[in-house]
């Protein structure tokens, strides 16, 4: 349970990361990030399996870089849903969910060593 709080909190922190190196994506408060970051764990456990299935033949056309298509849109859909978490278009949900995913990737190592069952 301390472990998914804990990544929860960092979650929203990497939000206020990402618009803080990159413009086209604002989050307005921390609650707002922790927000978001609800929702896009949320949106990234229902929707995104479903979309990847459905999207199959187009990711192994793509050699899987439709994935990052269904990432950005994943992202965008959060945006569009809440109020204090604004992603300007297409594109700046591309880059943002590409640095969000870059610090997540981060997150989660740091976390599987601190919390690594001995």
């Amino acid at each position: 349970m301390l472990k998914l709080i804990t990544k929860w909190l960092l979650s929203a922190s990497a939000l206020l990361f990402v618009a803080y190196v990159y413009s086209g994506v604002e989050v307005k408060s921390f609650a707002s990030a922790m927000a978001a970051a609800l929702v896009i764990g949320l949106l990234n456990t229902v929707v995104r399996p479903v979309l990847v299935v459905l999207t199959l033949p187009v990711t192994v056309l793509t050699l899987g870089l439709f994935l990052f298509v269904i990432n950005a849109l994943v992202f965008w859909a959060a945006a569009a849903v809440l109020q204090g978490f604004l992603v300007r278009d297409f594109v700046a949900a591309l880059v943002g969910s590409l640095i969000y995913t870059a610090v997540g990737v981060v997150i989660e190592s740091a976390l599987e060593s601190l919390f690594a069952k001995r």
